[in-house]
């Protein structure tokens, strides 16, 4: 018996509503950048990491707003209902977990962008920069 197998598989129905369940907390870069390129956007992508990271290298039309300043007065802007779609460095970093609980204790509609930006380049996808605003 592996490691794999010590521990049973669940059962298919319990598997099937977890999964299917997923797609509710979750998107891909894949998915995002299709929304992106062809103007199906209808969400707001917050890059999370911090300004001189966003700087540096980010999605192209994500806004910049790091994961500890999601407050509600930010958030006030934004018509009722938005979905935010939130990344960070990539699935070694929390930093987007933090954000979306963030906006979903504020009431706000988020879902996560699995593999943030090392899946974004992993995909082959391009990074947009921007100029750091002076002090």
């Amino acid at each position: 018996m592996s490691l794999v197998t010590e521990t049973a598989a669940a059962p298919s129905q319990l598997a099937l509503a977890h999964f299917e369940a997923a797609f509710a907390f979750e998107t891909d870069c894949w998915d995002v950048h299709h929304a992106l390129s062809t103007g199906q956007q209808d969400f707001v992508l917050l890059d999370v990491r911090g300004t001189e990271k966003y700087a540096a290298g980010h999605v192209p039309g994500a806004v910049d707003l790091a994961h500890r300043k999601i407050i509600g007065s930010k958030m006030a802007a934004y018509p009722e209902g938005t979905l935010f779609v939130v990344y960070c460095a990539g699935p070694h970093c929390n930093g987007a977990a933090r954000a979306a609980v963030r906006l979903a204790k504020l009431g706000l509609p988020v879902k996560l962008m699995t593999g943030g930006i090392t899946g974004w380049l992993d995909e082959g996808f391009e990074l947009a920069t921007a100029a750091l605003a002076a002090a």
